[in-house]
């Protein structure tokens, strides 16, 4: 299930997260200075403005900076790409 529905079509993951720097892995291009609006399973609103877009395979990568993003929002979004806890498929020796 991706992480993002897009208001406009289409679907999203989040690959990065660096305080308000996001990087997502679309199904749909946008232009850099567009913005782009999806909504998390919970129907939590996440606005980006894109600074950057480029296809990767049958996809694009899409880099861009959180609008208006609440420490809870940020906090949702982290939680999205923390490991799922008691996965035995991680790293071994990484800490």
């Amino acid at each position: 299930m991706p992480h993002l529905t897009l208001v406009k079509g289409g679907s999203a993951d989040l690959v990065a997260l660096d305080g308000d720097r996001v990087s997502l892995r679309s199904t749909e291009a946008f232009a850099p200075g567009a913005p782009l609006a999806g909504n998390l399973p919970a129907s939590t609103l996440v606005r980006v403005k894109v600074h950057r877009c480029r296809r990767q395979g049958d996809a694009f990568l899409v880099e861009g900076r959180l609008v208006d993003a609440t420490r809870r929002l940020r906090e949702e979004l982290s939680a999205l790409l923390a490991p799922p806890a008691g996965g035995g498929s991680g790293d071994a020796g990484s800490s």
